[in-house]
């Protein structure tokens, strides 16, 4: 099949839940494909997949997480989408790598440090406890030089302050700071989320 061929039968099964568990294995062979645009949507659908399958996804996470070192910025963002959305189903399948995603707080593409933040908020859903002492690196990144990335900061503090707020209680002064004088609306809104689910 040509990529476009391709790229459409992945989007067809995208919209076909029902046949996603026995998909799994179908979906992973397309990690080999020479095309970054093929690669990035198996890599996103098998997120999805295996949130909601954790179980059936377990053999293909070492194939989905060896696109961590990949050079392409795109594949590193879909990765941890993927990891995010796998951890929050299951965090044993993807334990082994979790401590090798916070590299990505400070990796040169902004789009992927926004996925490292979003991946986090999937995984803490669900597993907030291990999250504890990297708190630091999290309120760094409310300050990062990207609008994106400081838009999407805030709401890991909003998912563990639900949780866990004692690991947010620290972070409130800036939180409340930034919610007041940033210059982003969304950064203030997100901030005002984040306080709001802590109290």
């Amino acid at each position: 099949m040509s990529e476009s061929e391709t790229y459409k039968e992945l989007g067809a099964l995208t919209r076909c839940k029902e046949r996603w568990e026995e998909s799994i294995p179908y979906v992973a062979s397309f990690l080999a494909s020479d095309s970054e645009k093929i690669q990035a949507k198996s890599l996103w659908m098998l997120g999805e997949m295996g949130l909601a399958f954790p179980e059936a996804i377990k053999s293909s996470v070492p194939a989905i997480a060896a696109f961590l070192n990949n050079e392409e910025p795109l594949l590193r963002e879909r990765v941890l989408n993927a990891l995010g959305r796998i951890g929050r189903g299951c965090f044993e399948s993807i334990q082994s790598y979790w401590p090798d995603l916070f590299r990505f707080a400070q990796d040169e593409a902004p789009g992927v440090r926004l996925a490292f933040i979003w991946a986090s908020e999937n995984i803490a859903t669900n597993t907030p406890d291990p999250y504890q002492e990297y708190m630091p690196m999290f309120a760094g990144l409310l300050h990062d030089s990207d609008d994106k990335v400081r838009m999407e900061a805030p709401e890991i503090f909003r998912v563990l302050g639900k949780r866990r707020p004692n690991f947010v209680a620290p972070y409130l002064d800036e939180l409340r700071r930034i919610a007041e004088t940033d210059t982003n609306r969304v950064v203030r809104i997100h901030c005002q989320g984040a306080i709001r689910a802590t109290r």
